[in-house]
């Protein structure tokens, strides 16, 4: 996994990203404390908000700005966004009200809406063999769960010293790092986008991923993994304090072994995926998942909980971590970044879907029936998948070309009688058409 490191450019990337995920860590835990300085025994609430704000600026944004900013340098973009960043965190610690919390998360926010796909649909471009490629995104991966793990110890020992408003400069100096290793190299220019409408450019992400099967199938595990996540965020301090009433300490040791699960599973990834499909890993990442809500309900002690929560992190990991390869031979160059923009958003849609409901069924109906619910979503949500996912991606797709002019030259020869509505022969996993929004 670590040989992608050699790449020049992919390693400064990458060191951009676990320096970013790290500031944004220590951002979430003074955010928690910046909330309860203000707003007392209501901070729960206020952060809440918070977190709806930036799961409606990452659903509502996201395919917005990624038609705008293609037209611009991906370098300038990216660091540009970064400065955005960095510049609402250094004015979160001097706020005194709760409405200029939300503004400043919401502005936050959307900066990162526009970051983050922006980022991963660059990373095909520098890593193009997909054997480098699935490395990355394992390696990605587990960053993300390292900074899960990682952050709140390492705000807690920081807060020994300083005070949490101290954290908040921390996360500057993430952003700023961040920015400064992306100038850092040269990033590989995307073709120039011509004569297609900005209204067109935000829809084309949106409608390339849900006219192809693969990525509907791709979006229903989605869902799943938002069954399960939510879950485990969500309910975890229910479960250890409130059902078992135990510590703060065994909510760090549960969320650790989800962690740890994940972890392996991203460690393995590479290996397995040269001999299963993507498919297969994903579909079968979220009915491990789907099982171990299923058996939730029976828990009844806290060493059951933490063998679960491994296996849940297990299939978490599994069920997220190709996406980016099938995203990849679903869409042409030009038109990677809006889809990567659009499963950003779709996929917050659902854990959208999934956090309220973890937390509303549970407390109003319990944990044991939170975990049926979220065991029902997931289990319609596996079949979905494969249901809409071809299990052997088929050689032949019927498909339009309505949008076309008819004088186009590149698209003329391959037609038959029957019009702009024909069939192509080609394999779906080299699939690199110019026009991957009729599949």
């Amino acid at each position: 996994m670590l040989s992608v490191l050699a790449n020049r450019t992919y390693r400064h990337l990458f060191l951009a990203q676990v320096i970013a995920l790290f500031g944004t860590g220590l951002a979430t835990v003074a955010l928690s404390l910046l909330a309860f300085n203000i707003a007392g025994d209501e901070a729960g609430s206020v952060l809440g908000t918070a977190f709806a704000i930036k799961m409606i600026a990452y659903v509502g944004l996201a395919p917005i700005a990624a038609a705008f900013v293609e037209r611009l340098p991906r370098r300038a973009v990216l660091v540009g966004l970064d400065f955005i960043r960095a510049a609402v965190a250094l004015a979160l610690p001097f706020v005194t009200e709760i409405w200029q919390i939300y503004v400043l998360i919401f502005v936050l926010q959307s900066a990162s809406a526009a970051f983050t796909p922006s980022f991963q649909a660059v990373i095909p471009d520098v890593l193009p063999e997909e054997k480098d490629y699935t490395n990355a995104l394992s390696l990605s991966r587990l960053a993300y769960d390292l900074e899960n793990l990682l952050s709140p110890t390492i705000a807690a020992g920081l807060l020994l010293v300083i005070n949490f408003h101290g954290l908040f400069g921390g996360t500057v100096i993430g952003f700023l790092a961040s920015a400064a290793l992306v100038v850092s190299v040269t990033l590989p220019k995307l073709k120039p986008i011509e004569n297609q409408r900005t209204v067109k450019r935000i829809t084309q992400g949106t409608r390339i991923y849900l006219s192809t099967p693969r990525l509907r199938g791709m979006l229903a595990v989605y869902l799943a993994v938002a069954a399960g996540g939510a879950m485990v965020i969500v309910n975890t301090v229910v479960i250890v304090q409130g059902t078992f009433g135990l510590q703060a300490d065994d909510v760090a040791i549960a969320l650790a072994c989800f962690g740890a699960g994940s972890m392996i599973t991203a460690l393995s990834l590479p290996k397995v995926l040269e001999r299963f499909k993507d498919r297969s890993v994903m579909i079968l990442g979220a009915s491990v998942m789907a099982v171990c809500l299923s058996f939730g309900f029976l828990l009844s002690s806290f060493t059951q909980l933490l063998p679960l929560w491994f296996l849940m992190g297990l299939g978490y990991s599994a069920a997220q971590t190709p996406s980016g390869r099938v995203l990849r031979r679903s869409a042409t160059g030009s038109d990677l970044p809006s889809v990567f923009a659009s499963q950003f958003a779709l996929s917050h849609v659902c854990w959208l879907v999934g956090y309220p409901l973890a937390g509303w069924v549970g407390s109003s109906f319990g944990i044991p029936t939170s975990f049926l619910s979220m065991a029902a979503l997931a289990w319609i949500s596996v079949f979905t998948a494969m249901v809409l996912w071809p299990s052997k991606d088929a050689q032949k797709l019927r498909h339009s070309h309505e949008d076309l002019p008819d004088n186009d030259p590149h698209w003329a020869k391959g037609v038959d009688k029957v019009g702009k509505s024909h069939v192509h022969e080609f394999k779906i996993d080299d699939l690199h058409t110019r026009w991957p929004s009729s599949l």
